[in-house]
């Protein structure tokens, strides 16, 4: 079997030996080499030529940011998957290194009990992500399963001719994709903008802040009962879903941490059904770069209605699970590379919407 190709970068030898056995436990990878800081981690990328790497933002003598930096000054391609704590110094430096051109991040399990349940927590997380970034390298029988049918079939009329709100997807690759989208969206834009990007906590809070100063909207993360605003952009909370309700001539936010939809909350699909609850068919839908296949049967939904549906293309996608799952659906009613996808947003919203379309459509 061509096995997957792993380097493990870690200061920690129980963190070496802990992925290690989670790697290998799955037999279509192997670690072919592990590292104790990003010196020694570039020396190997040379000797073994891995398919992935997982590197550790802390280190000594070289840390996981200053290794990536170097790294991607002659290799742009080779999948990266960050290492970095739950905290905010960590989704700092791990929002740093995705800016960077690091693939993906996972979290490393805090205050889980046991070593077993520490590597569940990291089998879980870690595994899906090495085999969606080295997707062309899996053998048939180890990739990830299909999505399941639609909940019910697409009968998708003419696209409506208003759009009062944007309702964004995202998840691996989603903070440069958003970093790329949102800034081509005028601070005039006449309706809200809400997204759900797959993170944690306080990495939600910490993106919103950073997009809010590249960005000529107003970026924030989602509170319970903020009212959506033209020229307004709210994000989902790590581990809250958002949904918006009707609350007298205001659209507002419920949050809540229900139970996880496609392994996922926030999901896409969650915040999508309430979307089309409130707003009908008057909805411009983007599925950016992302694993799985949340969103797609929101945006079944919302195609029933007559919502128009972009899709990231394949080719600027870093996992094309979730747009390749709108795609395939038949669902999309563009497909476009990433640096299209802002122009296309800004045009379609100037061209659609209407006087008032901050509340619900009437």
């Amino acid at each position: 079997m061509n096995r997957i190709k792993v380097l493990v970068a870690d200061d920690s030898a129980v963190v070496r030996r802990l992925l290690t056995s989670v790697i290998e436990a799955d037999t279509s990878l192997e670690v072919v080499g592990v590292a104790q800081n990003g010196r020694i981690a570039l020396q190997k990328i040379e000797q073994l030529r891995p398919d992935v790497v997982t590197l550790d933002i802390e280190m000594p003598e070289m840390d996981g940011l200053a290794a990536l930096k170097e790294l991607r000054r002659t290799n742009r391609s080779l999948p990266v998957i960050m290492f970095s704590t739950l905290t905010e110094r960590g989704a700092a430096a791990t929002l740093d290194a995705l800016s960077f051109g690091a693939s993906d991040y996972v979290t490393k399990p805090a205050n889980v009990g046991s070593v077993t349940e520490a590597m569940k927590r990291v089998e879980q997380d870690l595994i899906p992500k090495i085999k969606s970034l080295c997707h062309r390298r899996v053998p048939a029988a180890a990739a990830p399963p299909p999505p399941p049918p639609l909940r019910t079939p697409v009968v998708a009329g003419p696209t409506t001719s208003t759009i009062d709100v944007i309702a964004i997807g995202s998840s691996t690759g989603g903070p440069n994709a958003l970093a790329s989208v949102l800034p081509a969206l005028p601070a005039s834009l006449r309706v809200p903008v809400v997204i759900t990007q797959h993170m944690p906590p306080v990495f939600t809070r910490l993106l919103a802040q950073r997009l809010d100063g590249q960005v000529a909207l107003r970026v924030r993360e989602a509170e319970e009962g903020a009212v959506l605003q033209p020229g307004t952009v709210l994000i989902a909370p790590g581990d809250h879903h958002m949904v918006l309700r009707r609350v007298g001539t205001s659209v507002q936010v419920h949050l809540d941490q229900g139970p996880q939809v496609n392994y996922c909350r926030p999901a896409v699909d969650v915040m999508l059904d309430s979307v089309a609850q409130v707003y009908g068919g008057s909805v411009l839908t983007v599925i950016l770069t992302g694993m799985g296949h949340d969103g797609r049967d929101g945006c079944a939904t919302l195609r029933r209605l007559g919502a128009n549906v972009i899709a990231q293309d394949q080719a600027t996608s870093v996992v094309w699970g979730m747009p390749g799952a709108v795609v395939s659906a038949g669902l999309a009613t563009h497909v476009l590379p990433l640096d299209a996808i802002g122009p296309k947003v800004a045009e379609l919203t100037l061209t659609r919407t209407t006087p008032l379309t901050a509340g619900a459509r009437r």
